[in-house]
């Protein structure tokens, strides 16, 4: 486990509760409040995992390399809250990419459960892929697509053993945008298309979110709305969270906070 974790104060039932404050265009939107989903739909679980002596470096040309990740070290608990903390350019969001494997490392190993990642081939790797639950900070959200759509897409290909466009529409009610799924993104606020990228997220009943700054693009009121988001999760399904991140309030109520300067982890607890 990352340091010791803190004890955080009880949060309030639900997978968002009210900040007492709203972004002016979600106030404006009419979103519906949020919804539990039913049990059987929280079927997740966090994921442990295990980081051991990670390398990556990129080349820029054929004398000048960027490292990374350089040698990090780190154990995440099943069900914890880890926020990544570091300077602009420090390897957090490469740390993310390496662990939700978009990116291969070039040493080391990274384990979540019983899967070893660096070592799956590529149709393993896609499989994997699939139980993670990825937020970004620009959301990349498809323009074209309702909300609907955008939460069902990354399920769209493969067979399920639920119903995809039921589960999307209890998804969108569940972050509080019940009655906007036939809605297009640029009809969204910042907070709503984040809502939507977290309900996205959520589709394929993931057991490991990777969330990279989160919170980056939204004014502080909205931000909180999505670190409550984030911190519910945890509360309802248990789901292990890992947030890279510039915000002090997200590192302040995270379970542990690891420290990273140039690739290395320099700071845990």
């Amino acid at each position: 486990m990352i340091g010791r974790p803190r004890r955080n104060r009880p949060e309030p039932s639900g997978i968002l509760a009210s900040t007492g404050h709203e972004n002016g265009a979600d106030r404006a939107s009419g979103s519906s409040a949020p919804h539990q989903l039913p049990a059987a739909a929280d079927r997740a679980a966090g994921a442990r995992v295990v980081v051991r002596g990670l390398a990556k470096r990129y080349r820029l040309t054929p004398e000048v390399s960027i490292t990374a990740a350089d040698g990090i070290d780190l154990t995440v608990e099943p069900g914890q809250i880890v926020a990544v903390t570091g300077p602009s350019g420090s390897g957090k969001s490469t740390l993310l990419h390496l662990i939700g494997a978009i990116e291969r490392p070039d040493a080391g190993t990274i384990t979540v459960d019983d899967t070893e990642v660096a070592t799956l081939t590529r149709s393993a790797l896609a499989r994997y892929r699939r139980s993670i639950g990825f937020v970004f900070q620009r959301y990349n959200l498809l323009p074209a697509l309702s909300a609907l759509d955008n939460v069902t897409t990354p399920v769209l290909s493969y067979p399920t053993d639920f119903d995809k466009k039921t589960r999307a529409t209890q998804l969108l009610a569940q972050v509080g945008l019940a009655g906007r799924e036939s809605s297009l993104p640029s009809r969204w606020s910042g907070g709503q298309q984040q809502r939507v990228s977290i309900a996205r997220a959520l589709i394929g009943h993931p057991r490991l979110i990777l969330a990279d700054e989160p919170t980056g693009n939204l004014d502080s009121h909205t931000g909180a709305e999505i670190l409550q988001l984030l911190l519910g999760l945890r509360d309802t399904a248990g789901v292990t969270i890992m947030i890279a991140t510039h915000d002090t309030a997200i590192a302040a109520r995270a379970d542990a906070t690891i420290h990273i300067t140039d690739g290395r982890v320099t700071s845990d607890g």
